[in-house]
């Protein structure tokens, strides 16, 4: 069904009451199921857990239970809506663990936007989760919360935002190179933005071994030469932009293999011509995407969006679920920059035998993806250590 098929009365509907409850895993209809589940046999397993924590793991959900974290000041294409706005997202998120990966999560939306805050609020919940999905936090300051949260936590933490773009962005560049015949590493790719999924994907490609990325925001080219930038596109510029190119995004977009777009700004089709012969775009901001599919089709070799009613689009909902499932499967302390580059090769396998111009990703649907990103994951934890 495409998104024209829905209407307002079905999507407040399908809100109603919240979409996330609790449901119990033992039945409880006699006084001896009360006993074992409450009080007097709830003491006999605090007692144990007080004796030996690590008894929780086995004891209680927390080891396999998701917070999925928010304070909405970058919720969607909405901007800064405030926490209560942001909750039916959360929530929808949550919907996504549990059918896709079979995890429980918990959403927590969060009336500060102070990172410090954030932080000790997440410290002093810690006992209570096995792992937090940092979502829609704004630019750049979900740098520096999931920075800081890696080194509070001794659980998986991974900003999606970021992430889980950067996870499917990779795989279906992988997949429209195996289409095209192409090698990422012969490759120039343009990213308009800067933000957080920006960053993430250049980092993603790089470590992918890309042969060059140019970043722009919106003053143009994020060069070493540029003035007034923050740590982040300091780091960027010394780290992509290989050509050495100066300018905006004329002078990105010459000569270039792949476009992705992850801001608001529009592309012009006349850029499009200057690009490298059959180019490869992604224009993936939502709703609308920075140049028409059918307008980018007419020099494009492949066309992805963010948007369910053309082929390709680019979801985190292939990424997140299994990313989680595959390091709470191994017991993981972290998220490493393997488990993900483990996850966009697990997702474009799993398309392996069907890829083509207009399938460069497996559907979101697919219920082979989480499963296989899971333990595509399990294994890079494993082998970087980081289990235990």
């Amino acid at each position: 069904m495409s998104q024209a098929q829905v209407s307002d009365d079905d999507i407040f509907g399908g809100h109603e009451g919240g979409k996330l409850s609790v449901s119990a895993t033992r039945p409880i209809t006699q006084a001896r199921d009360l006993s074992i589940a409450y009080t007097p046999g709830v003491a006999k397993v605090s007692r144990a857990i007080e004796d030996q924590p690590e008894l929780a793991k086995r004891y209680t959900w927390a080891d396999r239970l998701v917070a999925v974290v928010s304070d909405g000041t970058a919720v969607l294409g909405l901007g800064d809506i405030g926490a209560s706005a942001s909750l039916p997202v959360m929530e929808g998120k949550s919907v996504l663990f549990k059918t896709f990966a079979g995890l429980d999560s918990i959403p927590l939306v969060l009336d500060t936007s102070d990172v410090d805050e954030i932080v000790e609020t997440l410290v002093r919940l810690r006992p209570s989760f096995g792992a937090v999905n940092l979502e829609d936090v704004s630019a750049p300051r979900c740098f520096e919360l999931e920075d800081k949260l890696k080194d509070a936590l001794d659980c998986p933490v991974m900003h999606d935002d970021q992430h889980g773009t950067a996870i499917v962005v990779l795989a279906a560049l992988r997949g429209a190179n195996l289409v095209a015949g192409r090698d990422i590493a012969d490759q120039r790719v343009v990213i308009s933005g800067a933000g957080a999924a920006g960053v993430a994907c250049a980092k993603i490609l790089q470590a992918a071994g890309v042969g060059d990325v140019t970043v722009l925001d919106s003053r143009g080219i994020i060069h070493t030469g540029r003035d007034n930038l923050n740590a982040i596109k300091t780091e960027l510029a010394e780290t992509t932009n290989k050509a050495g190119l100066r300018g905006g995004i004329d002078e990105a977009m010459a000569g270039a293999d792949v476009f992705i777009g992850l801001s608001s700004a529009t592309i012009d089709e006349n850029l499009l011509a200057t690009m490298a012969p059959e180019p490869i775009v992604f224009a993936l901001s939502n709703p609308d995407p920075e140049v028409h599919p059918d307008v980018a089709a007419k020099y494009a070799s492949v066309v992805a969006t963010g948007r369910s009613d053309f082929p390709n689009q680019i979801n985190n909902v292939l990424a997140f679920p299994g990313v989680f499932r595959g390091a709470l499967d191994a017991g993981a302390r972290a998220i490493t920059e393997n488990m993900k580059l483990a996850a966009a090769e697990a997702i474009v396998s799993v398309a392996a035998d069907e890829l083509a111009a207009d399938r460069i990703v497996p559907s979101p649907l697919d219920p082979r993806v989480a499963e296989e990103v899971a333990t595509a994951v399990a294994k890079a934890a494993e082998a970087d250590g980081v289990v235990g």
